[in-house]
């Protein structure tokens, strides 16, 4: 391995993961070369690549590998390695997909952006390519203007690119409180969540890449499953957001 960053004392890279295939230890070691520290919770994988990750961490210092017996969910995962970095000390956690569609080489960017404003939360904007499935891409415009709608236009870009740096505290308190957004859902709730919080979302273009499964490409994206899932979290936050209606309108407005 090429020497590794100077390690960080306030920011990691968090890598929820569940069978990723190949491409997780390309994601892991790529990451790697990018930040220090990172960490990767592997979700109850079936894959081998929970062993495959242990070994390399025994080697890598600056990889630390969490090993969950059974498959919680994203968000589960997510919230398991955000409580653990919290409690060491760790203020922010830049979260990447196993898959490899997230920009690696763009971790360092996303992370200056949160050192430079530490209590938003830095969300990721995707830039597809144009093999990018374009059912995945409409679903996403539905679910994004929604997820304005449900926060007064507070800035969220995208609400299901999961390339994002949080300020863990209020994401941990957050997530403590509602029983949801444990899987598919994590990502839009959580932000729509924050927002009403507070925690201020700033925007940065990143690219995201689908690979073919003869590139090693692994989905566990469920079209009626996911979108069912996706319905129900946006009819849970939109009673939600009309009883908390006055205090974004007075927020948005400075009234």
């Amino acid at each position: 391995m090429a020497a590794s960053p100077q390690a960080s004392a306030s920011h990691f890279v968090l890598i929820p993961s569940f069978n990723p295939g190949a491409r997780g230890d390309e994601t892991v070691r790529a990451a790697r070369a990018a930040w220090n520290p990172v960490w990767v919770v592997v979700d109850g994988s079936t894959d081998g690549s929970a062993e495959r990750l242990t070994e390399m961490a025994r080697h890598d210092p600056g990889l630390r590998v969490f090993v969950l017996p059974h498959n919680r969910g994203k968000g589960a995962a997510v919230l398991f390695g955000a409580e653990q970095g919290l409690n060491e000390g760790f203020s922010h956690a830049l979260t990447l997909d196993a898959d490899g569609q997230h920009p690696v080489s763009h971790i360092e960017r996303f992370m200056r952006a949160s050192e430079a404003s530490p209590a938003a939360m830095i969300l990721g904007a995707p830039v597809f390519e144009t093999n990018a499935p374009r059912l995945r891409v409409v679903g996403r415009r539905i679910s994004n203007g929604w997820a304005n709608f449900e926060t007064l236009w507070s800035g969220i870009d995208d609400s299901l690119f999961g390339f994002r740096v949080y300020p863990l505290a209020p994401l941990c308190r957050v997530m403590r409180r509602h029983g949801s957004m444990r899987h598919f859902d994590f990502d839009p709730e959580i932000a729509v969540r924050l927002c009403w919080e507070g925690v201020t979302p700033k925007s940065l273009p990143a690219p995201v890449r689908y690979f073919s499964a003869d590139e090693g490409g692994v989905s566990h994206f469920s079209y009626l499953r996911d979108n069912l899932l996706l319905t129900s979290m946006h009819i849970r936050l939109l009673l939600g957001f009309l009883w908390r209606l006055p205090g974004l309108w007075a927020r948005r407005t400075g009234h």
